[in-house]
This record gives structure tokens, C-alpha cells and sequence, in this order.
């Protein structure tokens, strides 16, 4: 058999897998595994004179390029072909470096597509290039600038808070952002503001309702008083037509917000799906990608793209939701145009089609991205619009109206509700009885915490970060419990807030919105080969070394100082303080060593958390530790598990009650309140319910997903049933 003459090299696995189909035998296709070089994980690794970066092979990557060398010598070409963006290049332009050592410059060549299709492949076969070192520059800035910012300003945090603190040029301004949002909800002052809502009636029996508002609940009342039984008539009626129009196709951005809003995904979650999609999934006998490459900005489609799209729409939906031309988009003046928007690759794969091919997640996300851009090239939905302006005395109630009258691309893809009113058959002729007026007391909101959907959004409008980076900061946030997530919003923690007060306080002109997005511009115009990279580089470090030093010297050291609080000590009488220790901040006592008293300041209810130490009778405290909080008696340092009580009765001793409880490694798991008198303990929730086969007196509770499964504990009784969660 003949040997194979030319090697493919992609990022992942899962793409060798779906490539090798495509191709002949004389190709071998070989994967990096992502980045074979990088920075030193435990240097600097940047000549601070010159900004010239030190390379290593990575420690785990050793064997992938002892292969792909091994692999190289006995090929006659070498196509790279990792991923179509800034990062993809840099990692083509590293394997080139370390494979030009055992075969010819010359022989190795950079391919790309923005899809992972036969034709696709096949075509930047016949087009290779060399790498584009400006994209690679605009990457290797990246990289440094984050090394310069991390590497440098991450131990002073150590050094000031605690240790194993992180800060990022992106991270932190994101944080700051969460952080910002939280000081304007919590300096919030609602304004109230009242609602009068009138029924009014004509004498054909034609009701309508109209409101009007006014500033305070006198206003109103005076309102409600003056018209009870009064007629009014119709002023004005207005009646016209209105255009939605349909929405680009998706960017990595607006897939990311789309899918929080409508399934709950988080950006990560969203963009590991869509790289399964993108890197290929088996229909039938082969492994193709059916999604177009998935971190870009940009919302340009192809020629052929569309041509496929407006076919299918004539033929399967209806001539008569066809504009006459293609619909065209315009890309934000930040976007970068290196390849299109995400689209599905073959348009007659349709959701449906796909349905047995895609598991439960993957269905959602390639159903979106299929409806998106159908939606996209569809006509307009319109709206017929009527307001009605009913005066009565002085007064001038507004009702208004909206009916859908043609879908247009809502017929496939919604993201609001179509309104169908029911317009009333009221004309200016008639006078008009007011039948029933009611007062509505209302009050502005603050502004709402960010969710993946909208904190994505925020970033991209302020020009922070790139679609390869958004899924990224985000996960951040949480995996340095700088923030958590409360239905699924984002809310700062108390580490968070001081992190981002000391980044203010030292760092404000290079942490914030505005220099982070001027960075992000120089790195455009280094990829366009308009800047020099280490030009950009020298002036941010320059500036950074600046802030460094006065940060040294002028901001506190709340490892050693702690933060003071309004708060008084309940055993000693001492001032408390915010502390910091090595599970993360707390509060404890000035006065310690002398006191000891601490609580933890992630749990609201320290009443609730505290219970009597069943051995000498004291108050047990709340500590924190490697695997959560627990109990702590420091007269006699008997330990316990923090409890949460279900309400149900131990079924064991029918005297104490079944308490949530931890193992020592932070394992839930159900036991009664009375032990060590009674020893029931269950790893599943106990449910106040008897089985109906055995008679046994609980049933234990498992939820999964949209069902929640009750079973019977007896192993000898087989009683189990599903329900529905709402």
C-alpha cells in the first residue's frame, strides 16, 4: 500500500476524525491539541528591555510534538490548518516553528476554512498560503499584555489580600463592571409613581381600557374622585403600520446571549456545543461539521449561503416571505470581517432532520443557529398599530394597541411574543361612559444584575474583549469566587468587591472600560499590519510599571490590617474587622488572639447557622473550611457539620427531626437532628410520604432535570414514580 505523502495538522481530535473522511489516503491528519508553545508557567518569560518573549514547548505536550516531528519527517507537505482566527494562526505559526527544524520552510503551508465540510476542505487544499504574521503579532501582543498584567499584578494581591488571587486585564474590568452594577442597585431610590386605569364603555357595548399617570397617590385619588360616572369622548385615534425587522444572523456574542435567554446556558456551555457542532457530527456514515466556524464578529454570509437560504424559503416556506433581494447586514465597526457569521453548513439540514443525529443540548443550540438564519433572510413581520386618546374633563387617557398582520420571519423564529390585539371598533363620533377607574401604585426599579446574556452584550458594546474570549472571563468570575450566581445573575462577593476596590484604588487608568477597549482597537490595527506590536506593548507596560509602584507603597495591606466594621464584638465588646484567611475572607475580632470569635461573611443567617454544642452546652460558631463551612465549639473544639433543617420527622426515632448534614469532604447527605441518640441517615432526600406498596413510612426524592423521581428505600419493595417539575 502507498505510504501517505502529505500531513494535515488541526487543533482537535474530533476534527481529525471528521477531516480524514474527507480526504485521500496519501494524507495523514494529526492534531496539536490546542497550543504546543506558550509562556513558562513559572517565569515571566519576557525579556522586560526588548519585550521579546521566551517560547517553551509546553510539559504536557512533549509527546504531540515528538509525533508530529516523526510524522513530518516522512511527508512530503504539511498543511496547518488550526482554526480561522487570531489564536488559530499563532498556534500554526508555533507547530511551523518547531516542524521547520526536520522538514523545509517551503513545504510548510497554512490552510484555512470556516467550515468543516468536504467541499470546504477540499478547496483550501488547492488555496494554502503562508501565515499571516500580522495576525500572529496582534495574538503574541495578547498574550504578553495579559502575562504583563497578570504575572505582575497578581502577587501584589497576594501579598495585600490573600494568597491565590488572580487579576486579568479583561477579568478585572468585567468584574469592575458587576461591581459597578451592584453599588448602583444598592444606592438605588425608587421613585413612586401612580397608575389610573379607566374602563370606559360606549353605547354599542364596546369596552376599552386607557391609563394615564401621575406622580403621587393624591394626584391619582383626585383623579379617580372627579371622574367616577363621567363621560368622556374620543380626541384622536391614530392607526399605523410598522416594520420588525429580521435580526443578522448570529455572531459568537448574541449566540451566547440568545441561548442564556432561552435554555439558561451560560457562554461556556453555549460555546463547547457549538464547537462539537463545528468540529463535525456522524450522519449516516460520515462526520461533517454542520455549523460554520463559531468565535467571529462578523455577520457577513457568503454568496452561496444565501443563495441556498432564499431557495429554501421559496420552496419550503412560501414564495410570499421572499424579499426581492437578499438581505444584507452591516457589521459593528470593531468587528473583524476574516470570516462570516455562524450559519448551519447545508441549509436541508433542517432541525428536524437533525433531530436523531444531535443529543438533547446540541439539538437546542444547532436549532437556533438554523432558525437564526433562515429568520435572517426572510421579509419583515408587520404590525398594525392603533392608539386611541379618550379625553374626560382635562384629563387624557391613552390606550394603545398592536395586531400582527403578517409574520414574516416570525414565522419561524420569535424572540418576543407576536401580539394579536383585538382592535376595538371605536370611532370619534360617540361619547364614551367611564364604567370603572382604578389607582395602580408603581415604582421605578434599579437597574438588574448581569446575566451571561446581558454582561456579554455589555462587554461587546463597550468594546471589551473578542468572541474567543467572552465564555472565558465570565467562568472567571465564579471560579475565583469573585462573584456567584443568584437566579442566574451575577452578584459580587465580598472578596470581589474588595479586589475591585483595591484595582480602583491602584490601577484606575489602566482598569476600566475605556483603556481596555483602546487596547483591543491597538490589536486590531496590529492584525491589519497598521501598529507595531511591541510598540503597543511598551506603551502599556510603561504605564503599568507606573501605577505598580505607587500601588506597592500606597495601598493597604488588608492581609495584616483587615477592614474595619460598625460592629461590635459579642463576646469581648472589641470592634470587628473584615480578615483574611486561607479559605477567604472573614469576619473576626481586633482583639485577637486574646478573643477569638469569627463568623463567615458568605452566610446571611448566623442565627439560624448557630446551634448549641451538644457537649458542654455553649454556642457553637460558624467557621469556614477547605470544603465549606461547619461548627466549631472553642471551649471544647468539638466540630460539627453546618445543618439545614427539611421540616420532616426522622421516621427512625419519630422524635427529632431529618436535618441536612456534611461529610467531612463536603458530601451532602440526610440525617436526624437527635443523633448521635438516633443514627438515620440517607444519602437521597427523605419525602414526607408513606409507599403505597409497602407501607414503609418515607419515600426517598432524586431530581433530574425536568423530573423528580420518588422511590422506596426498602430494597426488597420495587415502588417508584416520576413526576413532572413545573
Amino acid at each position: 500500500m502507498e505510504k501517505p505523502k502529505k500531513l494535515i495538522v488541526v487543533e482537535s481530535t474530533a476534527k481529525t476524525k471528521t477531516i480524514k473522511g474527507f480526504v485521500g489516503k496519501e494524507f495523514l491528519v494529526e492534531a496539536s491539541v490546542g497550543h504546543i508553545r506558550d509562556l513558562p508557567k513559572d517565569k515571566f518569560g519576557i525579556n522586560e528591555k526588548t519585550l521579546t518573549p521566551s517560547y517553551v514547548i509546553l510539559p504536557e505536550k512533549k509527546e504531540v510534538v515528538k509525533k508530529l516531528k516523526e510524522t513530518a519527517k516522512n511527508v512530503e507537505e504539511i498543511y496547518l490548518a488550526p482554526d480561522p482566527d487570531r489564536e488559530g494562526e499563532a498556534i500554526a505559526w508555533h507547530i511551523k516553528f518547531i516542524l521547520s527544524k526536520v522538514k523545509e520552510k517551503s513545504k510548510i503551508k497554512r490552510i484555512v476554512f470556516n467550515e468543516i465540510t468536504r467541499n470546504a476542505v477540499l478547496k483550501a487544499l488547492k488555496q494554502p498560503r503562508d501565515i499571516d504574521i500580522n495576525k500572529v503579532n496582534a495574538q503574541q501582543a495578547r498574550r504578553l499584555l495579559d502575562r504583563i498584567l497578570g504575572f505582575k499584578l497578581s502577587p501584589l494581591l497576594w501579598k495585600k489580600v490573600k494568597q491565590g488571587l488572580s487579576a486579568g486585564r479583561v477579568q478585572s474590568v468585567a468584574l469592575k463592571m458587576v461591581c459597578d452594577r451592584e453599588e448602583e442597585i444598592n444606592s438605588f431610590k425608587p421613585q413612586e409613581y401612580w397608575v389610573v386605569e379607566a374602563e370606559f364603555t360606549s353605547k354599542e357595548g364596546v369596552s376599552i381600557k386607557a391609563k394615564l399617570e401621575k406622580q403621587n397617590r393624591e394626584e391619582a385619588e383626585q383623579v379617580k374622585k372627579e371622574l367616577v360616572g363621567q363621560k368622556g369622548i374620543v380626541e384622536e385615534v391614530k392607526r399605523k403600520e410598522s416594520k420588525l425587522s429580521p435580526p443578522p444572523p448570529f455572531i459568537t456574542s448574541t449566540l451566547q446571549q440568545e441561548a442564556n435567554k432561552k435554555f439558561g446556558f451560560s457562554a461556556k456551555k453555549t460555546m463547547l456545543i457549538a464547537q462539537e457542532l463545528y468540529e463535525g457530527v456522524r450522519i449516516g456514515s460520515e462526520v461533517v461539521g454542520v455549523i460554520t466556524y463559531m468565535r467571529t464578529d462578523s455577520v457577513r454570509i457568503a454568496d452561496e449561503a444565501l443563495k441556498s437560504a432564499r431557495e429554501f424559503i421559496k420552496e419550503n416556506i412560501g414564495r410570499e416571505y421572499l424579499p426581492k433581494k437578499a438581505n444584507k447586514f452591516k457589521n459593528r465597526s470593531s468587528a473583524q470581517d476574516a470570516h462570516e457569521a455562524i450559519r448551519p453548513t447545508n441549509i436541508a439540514l433542517t432541525p428536524d432532520t437533525m433531530a436523531k443525529h444531535l443529543n438533547k443540548d446540541q439539538l437546542k443550540i444547532y436549532s437556533l443557529i438554523w432558525k437564526r438564519f433562515v429568520a435572517s433572510q426572510m421579509k419583515p413581520a408587520i404590525y398594525n398599530n392603533l392608539e386611541i386618546k379618550i379625553a374626560v374633563d382635562n384629563y387624557s387617557f391613552i390606550a394603545k394597541f398592536k395586531r400582527l398582520v403578517f409574520p414574516g420571519f416570525l414565522h419561524i423564529y420569535r424572540e418576543e411574543n407576536a401580539e394579536r390585539d383585538n382592535f376595538p371598533p371605536i370611532n370619534k363620533a360617540g361619547p364614551l361612559l367611564v364604567k370603572s377607574i382604578e389607582t395602580i401604585q408603581k415604582f421605578t426599579k434599579p437597574p438588574s444584575r448581569f446575566s451571561d446574556a446581558t454582561l456579554v452584550k455589555a462587554l461587546e458594546e463597550k468594546g471589551i474583549g473578542r468572541p474567543s474570549t467572552y465564555a472565558t472571563i465570565l467562568s472567571t468570575l465564579t471560579d475565583r469566587e469573585y462573584c456567584v450566581k443568584e437566579k442566574g445573575k451575577f452578584v459580587p462577593t465580598k472578596l470581589g468587591m474588595i479586589v475591585n476596590e483595591l484595582l480602583k484604588q491602584g490601577f484606575s487608568s489602566i482598569i476600566n472600560e475605556k483603556y481596555t477597549s483602546y487596547l483591543e482597537e491597538q490589536l486590531d490595527y496590529i492584525e491589519r499590519g497598521e501598529k507595531n506590536w511591541k510598540e503597543v506593548l511598551k506603551e502599556f507596560a510603561q504605564k503599568f510599571e507606573e501605577d505598580l509602584k505607587k500601588a506597592e507603597t500606597e495601598l493597604p495591606n488588608l492581609k495584616k490590617e483587615g477592614i474595619e466594621l460598625n460592629e461590635t464584638c459579642p463576646k469581648c465588646g472589641s470592634n470587628l474587622k473584615i480578615r483574611f484567611g486561607r479559605y477567604g475572607p472573614f469576619i473576626g475580632c481586633s482583639s485577637y488572639p486574646k478573643c477569638s470569635f469569627t463568623k463567615d461573611l458568605s452566610t446571611d443567617n448566623q442565627e439560624e447557622a448557630a446551634q448549641i454544642c451538644p457537649k458542654c452546652g455553649e454556642l457553637m460558631e460558624l467557621k469556614k473550611g477547605r470544603f465549606g463551612f461547619y461548627l466549631k465549639c472553642d471551649k471544647c473544639n468539638l466540630t460539627s457539620s453546618l445543618t439545614k433543617k427539611t421540616g420532616m420527622q426522622c421516621p427512625n426515632c419519630k422524635k427529632g427531626e431529618v436535618i441536612e448534614r456534611k461529610t467531612k469532604k463536603g458530601k451532602l447527605f440526610f440525617g436526624c437532628s437527635e443523633y448521635p441518640k438516633c443514627s438515620f441517615t440517607s444519602w437521597q432526600k427523605p419525602v414526607n410520604k408513606s409507599c403505597p406498596l409497602c407501607q414503609n413510612s418515607y419515600l426517598i426524592e432524586v431530581n433530574k432535570g425536568k423530573t423528580t423521581i420518588l422511590s422506596c428505600p426498602n430494597k426488597e419493595c420495587n415502588y417508584r414514580e416520576t413526576q413532572l417539575n413545573n
